[in-house]
């Protein structure tokens, strides 16, 4: 049996984001991944995902301003660049399903600077949208793109660096209190620890069912597509941002970044399957309803070329989780509720700071493992944020 302060289960963004955080103040710490790093299987893969300010309440804008000083951060530690600001647009259409005063009210709350935009200044200022008659926009200059595989493959270099044990093709088949601590067992052997971070995301719930936490969690196989534009100028990191369509369906999209074809796909899509039982293959009709959205929107974006599929691992409100179980204090979750990869140095630094003992402060209430909607199962699922 091998002894660390703290293991982490899960090398995904939020598991690498917290091994290379505690391995960075010093900690001994494994990081434990079911499979090979970088893998397809979850939700870190990929080349892309939107940094913004934009969001719902201002406990939620206040994070973001976290989520951008953390970014600096890993910036400045890994000497790589890593936020390519392009600007961003929540869009919504008469009507819309998500409220845009939630969002005006909370980036009000927090200072956060933006624009209101009419259908027209839309259509002047990017020439790729065309958004239909009555949509109104928040335009954020700060709204940027962040790195998926290569961000969270950035976090697991750190932590190596750093004298983290990462540790992969090792499936973990149980946690349990142990008489000095925490044992996390594996099909390869066990790991003595005084803390445990669960960042598992789609295959959280089984390792957390010995300790009587249900999370009522729901796992959907989303997917996203690349087009070819007919005009790739009109699409390019400076022509074009990235946008959000603030309406049920919602979907969201960026510009050219990292080659000549824009990435698009609807939130929240898919459907629901569990982590070990999904397709993995492109879905036709999820192509059809993504490309004849982008006809309307951004009729441009031209054909696709390609589709990847993802996990979303879902709470019933959307709300993340960052919490020791209240039973068991040494047991710590994390989960992004698939909307988490902006915050993940964030996640990372504050999830480390519970594992080495700090107490989580009242701005992470909304994201106990205790809150009603997580322990009620009668909670109405609500993910439109």
């Amino acid at each position: 049996m091998s002894s660390f302060d703290v293991a982490v289960v899960g090398l995904g963004a939020l598991g690498s984001a917290t091994v290379a955080a505690l391995a960075r103040r010093g900690a001994s710490v494994v990081g434990i991944e079911q499979f090979e790093l970088g893998h397809g299987r979850g939700a870190s893969h990929d080349t892309s995902r939107i940094l913004r300010h934009s969001y719902h309440t201002p406990a939620y804008v206040a994070l973001t301003k976290e989520a951008y000083a953390d970014w600096a951060a890993l910036e400045l530690a890994s000497g790589t660049t890593l936020v390519t600001t392009t600007g961003g647009l929540d869009l919504f259409p008469a009507n819309a399903a998500i409220p845009m005063s939630d969002y005006v009210a909370a980036m009000d709350a927090e200072g956060v600077r933006y624009e209101e935009l009419d259908t027209p200044e839309v259509s002047s200022r990017w020439p790729g949208l065309h958004p239909p008659a009555g949509t109104l926009a928040l335009y954020q200059a700060d709204a940027a793109i962040v790195p998926a595989g290569r961000g969270t493959l950035v976090c697991q270099h750190l932590a190596a660096t750093h004298g983290a044990n990462l540790v992969t093709g090792t499936p973990v088949t149980g946690i349990k209190p142990s008489r000095t601590g925490i044992e996390v067992l594996t099909r390869r052997g066990s790991f003595s620890v005084g803390s445990v971070v669960v960042t598992a995301d789609a295959w959280t719930q089984s390792l957390l069912e010995p300790f009587g936490v249900r999370l009522g969690l729901t796992v959907t196989e989303e997917q996203v597509s690349y087009f070819a534009p007919q005009r790739p100028q009109d699409f390019a990191v400076g022509a074009f941002p990235v946008w959000i369509w603030m309406d049920d369906p919602s979907f969201y999209g960026f510009p050219a970044y990292g080659d000549a074809t824009v990435k698009a796909a609807q939130d929240c899509g898919g459907p629901v399957v569990s982590a070990d039982q999904r397709s993995g293959r492109a879905d036709p009709e999820m192509l059809r309803r993504l490309t004849d959205f982008l006809a309307m929107l951004a009729p441009g974006s031209g054909r696709s070329v390609g589709s990847r599929r993802c996990l979303y691992t879902l709470t019933p409100d959307r709300d993340f989780v960052l919490s020791p179980i209240p039973e068991e204090p040494r047991v710590v979750v994390g989960l992004g509720a698939a909307h988490g990869f902006k915050f993940a140095p964030t996640f990372g630094r504050r999830l480390a700071d519970v594992a080495l003992g700090g107490v989580p402060g009242p701005e992470l209430d909304p994201f106990r493992l205790d809150r009603p909607a997580l322990r009620d199962p009668s909670h109405t699922s609500k993910w439109l944020v």
